[in-house]
């Protein structure tokens, strides 16, 4: 292999050897990429073509090895205005082709010195195909990723490690992602040439519980006109209603809706008794769901996304969005009182719900991320709609 020149900005790491091993003994070898170490978690695949660098530091990733299924990874480098929180949460990344030099007027760094900084292990030259096809059909696996120049891989030893790692049914995440004490959040959202704005003139004061929140959430909300305080998960109604919110918002996080609504629950049953306007994103949604008495059960390989079409049942329009989730409402569990409201057109599950006579619902993907660009940003518009009313 050639010997890169000193004054290259791509790593030398990034061609040390790398090996992912699965529970069901599979070994993949490939390149090193980003921090050394190892990592161990559920692997799952991402479809979308871009937006690496938002996937990757969005909170609902705790816990998972993303796979990323479009083959060029890293060609537009990687800035400081595109995470979704300051430490991923992610485990690791996958990915098929050897990062190129970036190009693109917004990169400030190769995506390799940025997997670097926050500490994300990596892979290269995995046959991404091959693994998104065994997810595909045998559903989701554990993984490890070694990255550890110097040492020999004991794959064995690899296995074990992948079949000894618990699974995400049953674990709560968000307690881990989520912020420790309430903020204020007024950062609106990005506009070329000016960056982010600041929220002048709010019309609205919103709680936002903090499950895994994307910053790009908060800066919709803000947008929109929403003062807003972003609390703990842990937050109780109390809590909530302290800050006398016109609404509360339920954000997105990662790990089972069941496990983390062991507390969030109560919460959530407590505030809508008051008849304040709450909405809900994704693990919000779940959560919201649960709180009416509905249920949630783990999918065979989840929705990861940025191209899945969603049907409003109310317009029939269809809605390009984006998806990261892996544990779906139950539609045929919602009780009396609870509407389908969009369902997705790649496998019918159920993608969001109103309850009929209250100011309350959610969607299950993500409306911030803009994969449309905009098909879903009505959304926030709804919430503060009804929290004018």
């Amino acid at each position: 292999m050639a010997t890169l020149p000193d004054n290259t900005t791509r790593a030398a790491s990034q061609h040390a050897p790398a090996v992912l091993v699965l529970a069901d003994g599979t070994v993949l070898r490939g390149a090193g990429l980003g921090a050394f170490g190892r990592c161990v978690g559920e692997i799952c695949f991402n479809t979308a073509m871009t937006g690496y660098q938002e996937v990757m530091t969005d909170p609902s990733y705790a816990g998972q090895i993303i796979t990323f299924t479009f083959p060029h990874i890293g060609n537009v480098g990687a800035n400081d205005e595109d995470d979704e929180t300051t430490t991923p949460a992610a485990r690791g990344v996958i990915i098929r082709a050897t990062v190129t030099e970036p190009s693109n007027q917004r990169s400030l760094r190769h995506l390799d010195a940025w997997l670097k900084t926050r500490n994300l292990v990596g892979i290269s030259g995995v046959d991404t195909r091959r693994l998104t096809r065994l997810i595909r059909d045998g559903g989701p696996q554990t993984g490890v990723i070694a990255h550890e120049p110097g040492h020999t891989a004991n794959t064995t030893a690899m296995v074990d490690e992948a079949r000894a790692w618990p699974g995400l049914e049953g674990m709560d995440l968000a307690k881990e992602v989520s912020c420790t004490q309430h903020y204020d959040w007024s950062e609106t959202t990005w506009r070329l040439g000016d960056g982010f704005g600041q929220l002048a003139a709010p019309k609205h004061k919103v709680v936002a519980v903090d499950y895994g929140a994307k910053r790009n959430i908060l800066r919709c909300l803000a947008a929109a006109g929403c003062e807003v305080v972003v609390v703990p998960a842990t937050a109780t109604a109390a809590d909530v209603l302290r800050h006398k919110p016109d609404g509360v918002f339920l954000s997105n996080g990662p790990g089972d809706p069941a496990a983390t609504g062991t507390y969030a629950v109560p919460m959530i049953q407590d505030v809508m008794k008051t008849g304040i306007p709450l909405f809900g994103i994704c693990l919000g949604h779940q959560m919201l769901a649960l709180a009416l008495g509905a249920r949630t059960f783990k999918m065979h390989m989840g929705h990861r996304g940025a191209n899945h079409p969603v049907k409003d049942l109310a317009t029939s329009k269809v809605e390009i969005t984006s998806q990261n989730h892996g544990f779906v409402v139950d539609a045929d569990a919602l009780p009396a009182g609870v509407t389908p409201t969009h369902v997705s057109l790649f496998d019918r599950t159920l993608e969001g719900l109103r309850v009929e006579g209250k100011p309350v619902f959610s969607v299950q993907y993500h409306p911030e991320a803009s994969p449309g660009p905009q098909d879903s940003h009505y959304l926030f518009e709804r919430f503060t709609d009804l929290m004018a009313r």
